[in-house]
């Protein structure tokens, strides 16, 4: 079996991912990857979502937040078609709906609003001390090899981010994750992004939902699969604080503020390696216990 796609080779792919074709002025229509899992990837429903409304922004106002449902899993097998509905354009902000749809059916709902640039004033809390930086920890293929029966379609997806666990992540064995309050991850797309602060911004937005979820099951020292927990995420929320790059290590330090009910709620927060605090998510999953 070959290796999968990595390196720039996988970025350029995720920007062609990203390259929606215009059906008509307030339609777009994304194509979904040839290898992937059986239900379309939640962070590239949520980035092809915001490609579409951004679209239809003037390029001065950037996206400052965006707020999304997952309401039916994506089919791999068939092209999605986002359709914006310009909501207002004021004099400082722009808001969009765009929603994603097969076979006349939605499948995502997300509002992003898109802000021009203005000053005033500015704060955050100070990123995380005592962290390894990426550097000094595995790489994802360290992360995976002593797991094979884990890896399940692993083995062949393309790699377009470099994914960096601070601690366990939640595809180890069953009974082999120490419980964490925290899960952080360093993260950065694994080549050169194109020099467009829209694209970054879907790019993050795709990345954001990569390992969020995690949290949740870190708190109780659970994994993902066989003897574990199996998911889907039901809502998504992104802020974006400050200029990035999407091509540059973040940390994403996320926690679960609370689970029941069979959902998990997870926040994260991302900071550069000098520790600028860039952009904050939360979500909402569906978490249920399978058997072994």
């Amino acid at each position: 079996m070959s290796e999968p796609i990595t390196g720039q080779a996988a970025v350029d792919s995720l920007v062609e991912l990203l390259d929606l074709a215009p059906v008509d002025d307030l339609v777009f229509r994304g194509q979904n990857p040839p290898i992937g899992p059986p239900r379309v990837y939640g962070g590239q429903v949520a980035a092809q979502a915001l490609v579409a409304a951004g679209r239809t922004v003037e390029t001065s106002r950037h996206v400052h937040s965006l707020h999304g449902y997952f309401v039916r899993a994506g089919n791999m097998a068939e092209p999605i078609d986002y359709h914006v509905e310009k909501i207002r354009d004021g004099r400082s902000f722009s808001v969009r709906r765009s929603v994603a749809m097969q076979r006349g059916k939605p499948i995502f709902l997300m509002s992003a609003s898109f802000q021009v640039r203005e000053e005033g004033l500015d704060h955050h809390d100070p990123a995380p001390v005592d962290v390894p930086g990426p550097d000094e920890l595995p790489t994802m293929t360290d992360r995976l090899t002593p797991y094979p029966e884990r890896l399940g379609i692993w083995k062949i997806l393309p790699r377009p981010m470099d994914v960096r666990y601070v601690n366990e992540p939640g595809w180890v064995r069953p009974g082999k994750r120490v419980a964490n309050d925290l899960q952080r991850v360093w993260m950065r797309l694994d080549g050169k992004l194109p020099d467009d602060p829209l694209l970054h911004a879907c790019a993050l937005t795709y990345l954001s939902d990569l390992t969020l979820l995690d949290a949740v099951l870190s708190v109780h020292g659970e994994v993902w699969g066989p003897g574990g927990v199996i998911g889907a995420s039901l809502d998504h929320a992104l802020w974006f604080h400050r200029p990035f790059r999407a091509d540059e290590w973040f940390l994403y330090d996320c926690s679960s503020p609370s689970a029941s009910g069979s959902r998990g709620l997870a926040t994260g927060r991302m900071f550069t390696r000098d520790g600028r605090h860039i952009a904050t998510a939360s979500q909402e999953g569906l978490l249920r216990p399978v058997g072994a």
